[in-house]
């Protein structure tokens, strides 16, 4: 099957589930106890909402819950899709990117945070929040936690502040492949989660450029047992057309993102 497409996503799902895991949004991991073989599925809902949408429902059809991060720009913030997705037993989280947005002024910043959670608190009470990785803008959108702090605002965890890195595998899809930290900007975290796949090595040898390595992988039982997924939802499509295009759109981001890295 080609790969990021939905029944591929699937694919990988059952795998997971065959090999024990349990699937949790981030608010249950942090409230309630944890299994020994857990997947924190988070997705972060950068565009096309209802391509999110689209895979809430296949989740759900296979009892399985997820953490869906929505932007709070008028393309992305869809209420009535929101609403259809918690129907569908799922967090709802807000994919904050205030820093970008007010142009570092952390004033203008904090407000237009506590204005926008409001309203993501009129359809769902939000206790998780995951920063925007904004890739091509010089402002760290959690640089916001320089100075304030989001716990004040009922929130609980926050991924790249909150989970130990070291205990959890993080795999992201960002760059439309699963082997991107050479040319991540922001997406990446410090720790050794991977180090199970290391072959009795100190450092990570993770090869999972594809989704099929993941499955491998997986199917061999030779994944940590405690795994952050970071699916987005935009990169997934059945339709040869779309497909196309975010293959193309995503390796002349990834050009450009290599070389912002390379001048770091």
């Amino acid at each position: 099957m080609k790969d990021f497409t939905l029944p591929t996503y699937k694919q990988l799902l059952l795998i997971l589930k065959t090999q024990g895991y349990s699937f949790q949004p981030l608010e249950l991991f942090f409230n309630e106890p944890k299994s020994q073989k857990v997947v924190i599925l988070r997705h972060d809902v950068d565009k096309h909402p209802r391509k999110a949408l689209k895979m809430a429902v296949l989740e759900n059809t296979l009892g399985v819950r997820a953490s869906y991060y929505f932007r709070a720009v008028k393309s992305v913030f869809d209420e009535d899709i929101i609403k259809q997705i918690i129907l569908l037993d799922h967090e709802i989280g807000y994919h904050y990117e205030n820093m970008d947005s007010c142009s570092g002024n952390v004033d203008f910043a904090l407000k237009e945070f506590t204005e926008n959670l409001a309203k993501f608190n009129s359809l769902y009470p939000i206790r998780t929040i995951c920063m925007h990785g904004s890739p091509l803008s010089k402002w760290d959108n959690r640089a916001l936690w320089n100075n304030f702090d989001y716990k004040e605002y009922g929130i609980i965890a926050e991924p790249y502040f909150d989970l130990d890195f070291d205990e959890v595998l993080y795999l992201t899809d960002t760059g439309r492949r699963w082997d991107g930290h050479n040319i991540v900007i922001r997406d990446k975290v410090e720790g050794s989660g991977g180090k199970t796949l290391s072959d009795n090595s100190a450092e990570p040898k993770l090869r999972l450029r594809n989704t099929r390595d993941i499955i491998e992988v997986g199917n061999k039982g030779s994944l940590p047992d405690k795994i952050m997924l970071n699916v987005h939802p935009q990169r997934w499509n059945d339709r040869f057309g779309p497909w196309l295009n975010e293959l193309i759109f995503q390796n002349l981001k990834n050009v450009v993102k290599r070389v912002v890295v390379s001048l770091q």
